[in-house]
């Protein structure tokens, strides 16, 4: 009778246990190069499966503001893309933003003025007192 009371709970029991996984690797921490999730394989085995680290969005150089158009990945999978994902067809194009880009070259466009306005008022000061 007592065997029977026993078998009884470990059904009851059995039903509610889930399988234990442990991990593949020697760290036991719970770090974010260490993060895990659960997976059944084909056979009905429940095993752990590590993520692997999020790459970050790359960012603007000078603003500091994400890149659009740019993959967010690790740099070992950077490596393996393709030129195509990691750059956006303009000049800067995986560095900088296009606002900045616009700034700089207006930025540039407006010194070269300045050098020019400076060369025509010299050129008209050297011409007035010969006159």
């Amino acid at each position: 009778q007592a065997d029977l009371v026993d078998r009884e709970c470990f059904r009851v029991a059995g039903a509610a246990m889930v399988q234990r996984v442990t991990y593949r690797r020697r760290k036991s921490f719970n770090t974010t190069s260490n993060k895990v999730r659960k997976l059944k394989t084909p056979g009905g085995k429940l095993v752990l499966q590590y993520t692997g680290k999020k790459g970050k969005r790359p960012l603007c150089g000078d603003c500091k503001k994400p890149l659009s158009g740019i993959a967010c990945l690790r740099p070992a999978d950077l490596k393996r893309v393709s030129k195509r994902q990691k750059n956006v067809s303009r000049a800067y194009g995986g560095s900088r933003c296009a606002g900045c880009v616009r700034t700089r070259i207006v930025r540039a466009f407006l010194i070269e003025e300045r050098q020019l306005v400076k060369k025509v008022l010299k050129a008209q000061a050297a011409a007035k007192p010969a006159a």
